[in-house]
C-alpha cells in the first residue's frame, strides 16, 4: 500500500511540469482556466501598507512549512485542496521550484505584485537558484479582470531572466525597507527597464507620500476629488476597474481605511460618513453596514481648503503610518513634490 502511495506521489510530480506564479486568487484562477499552468499559486501578502514583514518572518515565508504560524508561509493564500493534489502543501518555495520543468511569473503592473516579485527574485538571488529556469511576463495589464479564454490569445512576451534582473530587484527591495523614502527616489534616476513595470511602481508609491502642500497622498486627494460633487455614497468614491484614472495602490480594505482616516480624525476633511471604522465587523453587522452605504458624503469647509491647496491636512490631523520601511509621523514627515518629482526630507 504504502509503495502504491509512493508510486502515485511520483506520477503526481511527474506530471507536474510547469509552475505560475500570480500575485491575486482572481489571476490565479484565471490562469488555471485558460490552462497556462499545471499549478497555478497565488502570493497575495500585501506589501502596500502597514508595517513591512520582520527579519524573522522574511526569513521563514518561503521556508518548508514548519511551525510558522498560519498567515506567514507562502502557500497560507492558497485553499489546502488545490494543494493535495500535487502533494505540495508544506514545500518551500525553492523546493517547489525543483519539482517543475518550467516556472513563470505573472506579475501584473500595480504596486503591490510588483513589490511581490522583487521580493520573490531577491529570494532566488539570496538562495542562489537557477535563472535559467524562471521566466517573468511582461504584463501590462490586470491578468484577473480578463476571460480566461482571452488570456490564451495574448501575447505577453516571455522575458528569460538573467542575474542582472536579480540583482536590480534585490536593489530595489533594498530601497523600499530602507527607513526612509530617499533610496527609493533616486533609483527613479537609474535604467531600470529590465524591469519594465518597477519605474512607473516607485513613482506611483511616492506619489502616496504626504504631498508637500496638502500633506495627502495621491489616493486621498482622488477620494477628496471624488466626494466634491457632494451626496456622494461611500462605495462610489472606491477605485473600480473600469475607471481609467482610478489609482492602483491600494485595494479595497486599505482604501476604506483612508476614508475613514479623512473622516474619522480631530478636523475632517469629509462629512457624512455615518458609520465605522471600515472593518470586517461592521461588514458582518447588516445594518451597520447598511448605514455605511447609506452614507451621504461631502467636503467639509476644511476639506474644501485641502484640495484647494490652503490647507495641510497633517498640520490639523495626526499621521502614523507606514510606507515601506519609513514610519511616517507628524515630526518624522517625509513628503512628496508632485510637481518637482522630488522628495522632501522632514523639516
Amino acid at each position: 500500500m504504502a509503495l502504491g502511495l509512493c508510486f502515485d506521489e511520483a506520477l503526481k510530480r511527474a506530471a507536474m511540469t510547469r509552475l505560475v506564479l500570480t500575485t491575486d486568487s482572481s489571476a490565479a484562477g484565471a490562469l488555471e482556466q485558460a490552462g497556462l499552468g499545471d499549478l497555478v499559486l497565488a502570493i497575495e501578502r500585501r506589501l502596500v501598507w502597514g508595517p513591512l514583514p520582520s527579519g524573522a518572518e522574511l526569513e521563514t515565508f518561503f521556508a518548508p512549512r514548519t511551525t510558522q504560524p498560519h498567515g506567514l508561509h507562502w502557500l497560507d493564500d492558497t485553499p489546502r485542496w488545490h494543494l493535495q493534489e500535487p502533494g505540495v502543501k508544506d514545500h518551500g518555495l525553492i523546493e517547489l521550484f525543483s519539482d517543475c520543468d518550467t516556472v513563470e511569473l505573472w506579475m501584473g503592473p500595480d504596486p503591490n505584485a510588483q513589490l511581490i516579485l522583487l521580493w520573490l527574485l531577491d529570494h532566488c538571488r539570496s538562495e542562489g537558484v537557477a535563472v535559467s529556469e524562471l521566466v517573468m511576463r511582461r504584463l501590462d495589464i490586470t491578468v484577473g479582470d480578463i476571460d480566461p479564454q482571452r488570456l490564451t490569445e495574448l501575447d505577453q512576451q516571455a522575458v528569460k531572466l538573467t542575474q542582472d534582473h536579480l540583482e536590480l530587484a534585490s536593489r530595489a527591495r533594498r530601497a523600499y525597507r530602507a527607513p526612509t523614502p530617499r533610496a527609493v527616489s533616486e533609483l527613479l534616476n537609474d535604467d531600470l527597464s529590465m524591469l519594465p513595470q518597477l519605474g512607473r511602481c516607485l513613482l506611483d508609491l511616492l506619489e502616496e507620500l504626504p504631498d508637500v502642500t496638502t500633506g495627502l497622498g495621491a489616493t486621498e486627494t482622488r477620494l477628496l476629488e471624488l466626494v466634491a460633487p457632494g451626496n456622494v455614497q461611500p462605495f462610489n468614491v472606491f477605485p473600480r476597474h473600469d475607471t481609467p484614472d482610478a489609482r492602483r495602490v491600494f485595494d479595497y480594505w486599505e482604501v476604506g481605511a483612508l476614508l475613514d482616516g479623512l473622516a474619522r480624525c480631530p478636523v475632517p476633511a469629509v462629512a457624512g460618513l455615518d458609520e465605522g471604522p471600515f472593518s470586517l465587523d461592521m461588514h458582518n453587522d447588516a445594518s451597520r453596514h447598511a448605514r455605511y452605504k447609506q452614507s451621504h458624503l461631502s467636503l467639509t469647509d476644511f476639506g474644501k481648503a485641502v484640495l484647494a491647496g490652503s490647507e495641510d491636512f497633517g498640520r490639523h490631523n495626526p499621521i502614523d503610518r507606514w510606507w515601506g520601511g519609513t514610519h511616517l509621523t507628524n515630526d518624522r514627515l517625509w513628503r512628496w513634490d508632485g510637481q518637482g518629482h522630488s522628495l522632501v526630507a522632514p523639516a
